[in-house]
C-alpha cells in the first residue's frame, strides 16, 4: 500500500488520483493554496485523506507566514484555514483538521517560527493517527466478515481515501490477513468512477480479489446471492444518518430489501453529532462531470441540464452498524456514545 499523502522536507507529496488507473504519478506542493486547489479538483479525495491534506496545507501556510509578527501570523493562518475549508463543504474531516491545527496553538506563548514547528509536528501526528485509526477500524470490522464473504463497497474508502490502509476496505484487509477468503465487488460510482478507477486499482495492486459492476447492478447481485455484506465509508455522520458519495442511499435500500448487513466504516473525526440532515450543505459539482465521461467523451445532448450532487444521505434505519476505531456500534449506541 502506497501512502496517498506524505510530508517530506517541508513539502506535501500526494498521489494524483485524477489520472489513475492509467498512471501512478505524484504531485509535490510547497504552497498551501496549491494544496487547497488539489483538494477542490480532487487530486486527493476521501474524507480522512483530505483532512490530513488540510492539516498539511496549514503547515505549509505556517512556514510561509513564520517571519511575520505573532498577530499577523495568526490572522494569516486563519485566512488560509478559511480558504481550505471552502474547497469541499460536505466532508467534516476538512473542518476538523483545520480547527485542530488552530486550536493546537491557541493561547501558546511562543513566536511565530516556533508556532510553525508546533503546527508541522501536529500535521505529522495526524498523518500517523490516521493509519493507526484505520488499522483499528479494520480489526473491529474484520470480526463482522465470514470466510468466503463477498463484500460490496461504494466509491473508494480504501487506502487512497485515507493516508493508508483505508476505512471501508480496512476490515477486508485485516480479514484476509487473518486467513479468511474475502473478495470485493466495487460498483463503478458515477460520475467520477472512483470505484472502477480507484478501488479496483488499489485492490488489484495489493492482490485482493475484486470485480467491478455498473452502479445499477447492486440490487440484482444481492438478489442472486453474490454479495454477503456491504461496507461503505462516510464523509460526515450526523445524529440521524450518514452522508457519503452519491448512490450510497440506493445501495443501502437494496441491501435492506435483500436482508444484507449494511455497515459504515469511519473514524470518529467524521462524526458530527450536533447536526442533522437539515444542517448539512450537500456539495454540487460541475454538471460536466455528468455530461462527460471523465471530462473526455460527451454522453448527454448539448443543452440538456445535468444535476450533479456529490453526496447523498442514508438514514440510520438502513444502517446495521457503524465501525469506528473504538468498536462496532448500532446507530442508537453510536449516538448515545458520542453525543
Amino acid at each position: 500500500m502506497i501512502p496517498s499523502i506524505e510530508w517530506i522536507e517541508n513539502k506535501v507529496k500526494m498521489i494524483d488520483q485524477t489520472i489513475l488507473p492509467q498512471k501512478l504519478e505524484f504531485l509535490e506542493f510547497e504552497d498551501y493554496r496549491d494544496v487547497a486547489n488539489a483538494i477542490k479538483i480532487m487530486n486527493i479525495r476521501g474524507a480522512p485523506a483530505i483532512g490530513v491534506a488540510a492539516a498539511m496545507g496549514m503547515a505549509l501556510a505556517s512556514i510561509e507566514f513564520k517571519n511575520k509578527n505573532k498577530e499577523e501570523f495568526l490572522s494569516s493562518l486563519k485566512e488560509a484555514g478559511e480558504l481550505i475549508k471552502q474547497t469541499r463543504p460536505t466532508a467534516v474531516n476538512l473542518f476538523w483538521a483545520v480547527d485542530r491545527i488552530l486550536n493546537k496553538i491557541e493561547g501558546v506563548d511562543k513566536k511565530s517560527s516556533e508556532l510553525s514547528e508546533i503546527i508541522i509536528d501536529e500535521a505529522k501526528k495526524m498523518w500517523q493517527e490516521d493509519i493507526d485509526t484505520n488499522k483499528s477500524i479494520g480489526k473491529y470490522g474484520a470480526e463482522l466478515l465470514d470466510d468466503g464473504d463477498t463484500v460490496q463497497t461504494h466509491c473508494n474508502a480504501g487506502s487512497l481515501a485515507t493516508v493508508q490502509y483505508g476505512t471501508a476496505l480496512a476490515p477486508v484487509r485485516v480479514a484476509i490477513e487473518q486467513g479468511k477468503k474475502i473478495s470485493v465487488v466495487a460498483d463503478e460510482t458515477r460520475p467520477r468512477l472512483q470505484g472502477a478507477r480507484l478501488t479496483a486499482f488499489e485492490l488489484q495492486y495489493d492482490k485482493i480479489p475484486v470485480s467491478v459492476i455498473s452502479d445499477g447492478s447492486s440490487g440484482l447481485m444481492m438478489r442472486l446471492g453474490k454479495i454477503q455484506k456491504v461496507i461503505v465509508g462516510a464523509d460526515r455522520i450526523t445524529s440521524d444518518g450518514v452522508f457519503n458519495k452519491i448512490g450510497t442511499y440506493m445501495v443501502a435500500l437494496a441491501a435492506q430489501d435483500n436482508k444484507i448487513p449494511f455497515y459504515v466504516a469511519a473514524p470518529v473525526s467524521t462524526l458530527s453529532m450536533s447536526e442533522s440532515f437539515e444542517d448539512v450543505k450537500i456539495e454540487q459539482r460541475d454538471s460536466k462531470e455528468v455530461s462527460y465521461v471523465l471530462g473526455k467523451v460527451q454522453i448527454v445532448p448539448e443543452g440538456v441540464n445535468c444535476i450533479n450532487y456529490a453526496f447523498d444521505f442514508t438514514p440510520f434505519e438502513l444502517v446495521s452498524a457503524v465501525i469506528t476505531e473504538d468498536g462496532v456500534f448500532p446507530p442508537k449506541d453510536l449516538v448515545e456514545k458520542y453525543t
